[in-house]
């Protein structure tokens, strides 16, 4: 009890009010929000697709470009079977691009990352040694400049 006392006049009675206080909020509920309205959810879920959206853009332009190195690469590898074929069989051109697949010289029917076939030439107009192979590129229509040639690599 005499502590008790000393404590009451050394603080002045701010320890028990303090007490009292801390009761007072334990006991109502706080008035602090928890949680995020709905405001808040929709700004966040545009900000994602915002950067969804971007992020797709660049990978399908990745994508793209990627079908036209393909393209080329299976150009390549069709002017190379022809190489080949002429030192194996003496012959200067086969009659189609089937030919060197049918005579194992590819290990698969060539065709553009479209799902077109290539068009073969042989001997070429423009590669007289060789043979004038492209692709019609993206838009499947011969003549345009999205056409991936041969002889313009």
């Amino acid at each position: 009890m005499k502590v008790a006392m000393q404590n009451e006049l050394r603080w002045g009675g701010r320890l028990e009010r303090t007490v009292a206080a801390l009761r007072r909020r334990l006991r109502t509920p706080s008035r602090v929000e928890v949680g995020m309205t709905l405001i808040e959810i929709m700004v966040v879920v545009a900000i994602i697709g915002l950067m969804m959206g971007t992020v797709g853009v660049v990978a399908y332009r990745r994508y793209q470009k990627a079908k036209i190195t393909n393209a080329k690469q299976v150009i390549a590898n069709v002017q190379q079977a022809l190489g080949h074929f002429r030192l194996e069989t003496n012959e200067d051109c086969p009659p189609d691009v089937k030919e060197l697949f049918a005579k194992k010289f590819l290990t698969k029917e060539p065709k553009d990352p479209w799902g077109q076939e290539l068009i073969f030439k042989c001997p070429g107009e423009h590669d007289t040694e060789g043979a004038d192979i492209s692709s019609m590129g993206p838009d499947k229509q011969e003549g345009n400049e999205d056409d991936i040639k041969s002889w313009e690599d």
